[in-house]
């Protein structure tokens, strides 16, 4: 009973894919215009669209933030009753209608008109009041939709377009992965993008001592800071080495007595050090190959100065792995 609809879906996305596959051969120069000038815009990229075209560029809006364009959506009816006066001369207006003969955007498009404001219009008639108002026009083909009564291909013609101005845009400005981390710092991504400087311990909290100190005072520190580290510094504040409690326990296991030791003794020499603009997930790889639980954090000018530390805590609550 189930299969009878197999068929169906697969006649759907074969409509959709022909719908794409038209679209893609209409791409043009005026394409280009278009990216470039919302690359360019110092304001906002408002979209406007009616029903499921509406639903589009609200979509489309919020995948042009995601990558560094400032958008929203406005809503064509709402637009009559006062909402015209959130666009500015600066913004870029695009209008979303597959006939483009769309009657609740006649409003917007002579405010738009009136007022200078840059109008992209995506719509599929050249005969339409949209195409001809607009100072790029981005045309789609006509399509055949699945179903014949609901907007279903050309949804998926103009939704595509909208994604290839997005990352077409964000190429452009050579948005990256650490601008994206900047307006995307929750969720996976934005743990996987974190650097070693987002997460690391500085200033006091960092267990420094001088490499004249006895392990007597050492081990004081050690157990105030509770990081099972300490990093150990010469008169000119380079880092000249590490110990762990481990190093400790195994000392005292064979029954030498250290409190009167130098702390330069005990140490291990030219510890393990990341640049701080690291992502933290490589210095978790870093971590996991050495079998060690903290690193110290430099800064790509002076390697041998220690600006932070980083535990496997800081890297674990950050939900980063």
């Amino acid at each position: 009973m189930t299969k009878k609809f197999i068929p169906l879906a697969k006649k759907v996305i074969d409509l959709e894919i022909q719908a794409l596959q038209k679209l893609k051969k209409k791409i043009d120069n005026s394409f280009n215009k278009a990216v470039i000038e919302i690359a360019k815009c110092k304001s906002k990229v408002i979209l406007c669209g009616v029903g499921k075209s509406g639903l589009i560029a609200a979509k489309i809006s919020a995948t042009l933030s995601s990558v560094g364009t400032p958008s929203f959506s406005l809503s064509a009816s709402d637009s009559s009753h006062g909402d015209l006066g959130s666009i500015s001369k600066k913004d870029i207006l695009i209008l979303i209608s597959y006939s483009g003969k769309t009657s609740e955007l006649k409003n917007i498009i002579q405010y738009a008109n009136r007022n200078k404001i840059m109008l992209i219009g995506i719509m599929s008639k050249k005969d339409s009041i949209l195409y001809k108002a607009s100072d790029i026009k981005l045309v789609i083909p006509e399509v055949k939709e699945a179903g014949s009564i609901v907007p279903t291909s050309s949804t998926t013609a103009q939704l595509a377009l909208g994604d290839a101005l997005a990352i077409s845009a964000m190429q452009y400005k050579k948005f990256g992965k650490f601008d994206f981390k900047k307006i995307h710092p929750a969720g996976n991504l934005g743990a996987q993008l974190k650097t070693v400087e987002d997460i690391m311990l500085i200033g006091n909290k960092i267990p420094f001592v001088k490499e004249n100190l006895n392990m007597k005072s050492a081990i004081k520190i050690l157990s105030n800071k509770k990081l099972g580290i300490l990093i150990i510094q010469n008169q000119q504040k380079k880092t000249i080495g590490i110990i762990t409690d481990g190093q400790i326990r195994r000392y005292n296991e064979k029954k030498q007595n250290l409190n009167e030791m130098n702390v330069v003794k005990i140490m291990t020499k030219n510890p393990i050090s990341i640049d701080k603009q690291s992502l933290a997930a490589k210095a978790l790889a870093l971590m996991n190959e050495k079998k060690i639980t903290s690193l110290c954090v430099h800064d790509k000018k002076n390697k041998h100065k220690t600006i932070g530390v980083l535990h496997i805590h800081n890297i674990l609550q950050s939900n980063i792995g």
